[in-house]
């Protein structure tokens, strides 16, 4: 933006064409001292430097081979850069401008405005070179980037150019703070677009991080940019012409027959993929109610590390947490038609059990919670009371009814020291009756409040038992042998940096007789009480 800006302003002033890069390119040298030096930011003054060398020699279509010639000395310089994810999209970025952007803004300019389609082309170009890279090492895939970019365009260059105005004139304080609130509208425009956008329905596709995922999304991108660059095929050159050249006209032939068959193969790609994921959005949206049990009491939602618990009776709702991420926990909700929380149970603050309270706000009724540990803690709590939630901190020996089920607290000890707040002095709450299995949530309880629990409360026969810290190895074997449940639940993310759930303690719950059910293999599990018998459907079927 800066480089652009200066190149503008020199033009505007009837600077000539070398003048307007030498001082661009120094204007991008200061602007490097300004910032700092860090790696990304060498990174983006190289790939502008390759531009502007690019109209320095009075050949754009040079970009490519200045643009090669500047990775390789970054490369020379510091080898490491080679493994680093910011280098490579940078580099990508920067050739899909030089080289596909051009040839997609032709493409769409079929259909749309020649500018208007040149604004497309730009962010579009860098989406599809950059996809497949990211997809080798992050696990979201963004639908809505582009939208976003080109939202976002028109108040970059605003923000930028003003923020660096402000850092100039900081000798003047009046000035520079003056310009750096001016600044601050186009910077919350840019904020605001990326927060609305992430938050939309669909806006991202879940894949896992790798080559597999890597080829798919290189494939679609591939099919996108056949279908948006491919025109109609050249006509046919003079017959002269024909003559002589031969095999170059041999070639454009096979080529005109090649080019709709590959375009065709890009577009029923396209399509399919397109059917694909409407048919997934309905069956996750509108129809989700549909494939849902209507008789299910319990419900565990697959919500990655972290737990999100449901209980219901006579229609009123409880959840135990909220997993660590919102649009997970409102997909669940929404898949199980659950639109307001009656009783939402905080058992602790770790992000993987809160995370996703921000999409709770004005939904819920009560909330009950053990002690907040910091200022982070209250934080969260705020936020829902501030949407209407009323706040009750709860201990043992507290209880209250849920529809026609009963629920007491079992943990923690009222004014105790002897767990602070965190894993143990989780929140441990039985729900029963009213259509409800017997079920003991645990939360997080390493293994000696566990100890604690068992020689403070009678515990026997429950039906269901939430295992607590997703299926750690620090559990205590006789509180379990005391629960002997019919069902272990373990709320889990496939292939976590933890080790969850570990080998001993599924050992222990398959000794005990009960029927582990996790969200890793099972995903999002229900069970309800059907013919005065324990009943449990599972989105994924047990191997």
């Amino acid at each position: 933006m800066v480089v652009a800006a200066v190149f503008g302003i020199v033009a505007l002033c009837g600077g000539a064409r070398a003048l307007r890069v030498v001082l661009a390119i120094v204007a991008l040298a200061a602007f490097v001292v300004l910032v700092t030096p860090e790696p990304s930011v060498i990174r983006a003054a190289t790939m502008a430097a390759a531009g502007m060398l690019s109209i320095l020699v009075g050949r754009p279509s040079a970009g490519a081979g200045i643009l090669a010639l500047c990775v390789a000395a970054l490369l020379i310089v510091d080898p490491w850069l080679a493994s680093t994810p910011g280098f490579a999209l940078s580099a990508v970025a920067s050739g899909a401008l030089i080289l596909l952007a051009p040839a997609l803004a032709n493409g769409i300019a079929r259909w749309l405005p020649r500018p208007l389609a040149l604004a497309i082309a730009v962010p579009l170009a860098a989406q599809l070179a950059c996809a497949p890279v990211i997809a080798l090492f992050a696990e979201q895939q963004s639908l809505v980037s582009v939208v976003a970019n080109l939202l976002a365009e028109p108040a970059a260059p605003l923000a930028t150019v003003i923020g660096l105005l402000a850092c100039l004139t900081a000798p003047l304080p009046l000035l520079a703070d003056l310009l750096a609130a001016s600044a601050w509208l186009p910077s919350a425009w840019i904020a605001t677009v990326a927060h609305v956008t992430a938050g939309l329905p669909g806006a991202q596709v879940l894949l896992p991080a790798g080559v597999v995922s890597a080829v798919l999304v290189a494939a679609v991108s591939t099919a996108i940019a056949v279908v948006c660059c491919c025109g109609r095929p050249r006509q046919r050159a003079a017959p002269a012409a024909q003559e002589a050249e031969p095999a170059r006209q041999r070639r454009a032939h096979i080529a005109g027959r090649l080019v709709p068959i590959v375009r065709g193969a890009a577009a029923a790609l396209l399509i399919v993929l397109a059917a694909v994921g409407a048919s997934r959005a309905l069956i996750d949206g509108p129809l989700a109610a549909l494939r849902t049990p209507q008789d299910w009491a319990v419900a565990v939602c697959a919500v990655g590390q972290g737990d999100a618990l449901l209980v219901r009776s006579d229609d009123a709702i409880a959840l135990i947490d909220t997993g660590p991420d919102p649009g997970a926990l409102d997909a669940c909700l929404r898949s199980l038609s659950v639109d307001r929380i009656d009783l939402l149970v905080l058992t602790h603050f770790d992000a993987d059990h809160v995370g996703g309270a921000a999409v709770l706000e004005g939904r819920v009724g009560t909330v009950l919670h053990g002690p907040p540990a910091d200022d982070a803690d209250a934080r969260v709590l705020d936020g829902l009371a501030r949407a209407g939630a009323a706040l009750r901190a709860v201990g043992g020996g507290d209880r209250g009814t849920l529809g026609g089920a009963s629920w007491r607290v079992l943990w923690p000890l009222k004014d105790s020291v002897a767990f602070p707040p965190g894993n143990d002095a989780s929140v441990v709450t039985e729900f029963a009756g009213g259509g409800v299995p017997r079920a003991l949530f645990l939360g997080d309880l390493s293994a000696a409040p566990q100890r604690a629990l068992l020689r403070r409360t009678p515990l026997t026969g429950y039906d269901v038992v939430k295992v607590a810290h997703h299926g750690s190895a620090d559990q205590e074997s006789a509180l379990y042998e005391a629960l002997h449940p019919s069902v272990a639940l373990i709320a889990v993310g496939a292939g976590n940096d933890y080790g969850h759930p570990r080998r001993e303690t599924l050992e222990m719950l398959s000794a005990l007789g009960a029927h582990v059910y996790r969200t890793d293999r099972n995903g999002r599990t229900l069970l309800g009480i059907e013919d005065h018998a324990l009943r449990v459907w599972t989105d994924v079927a047990p191997p």
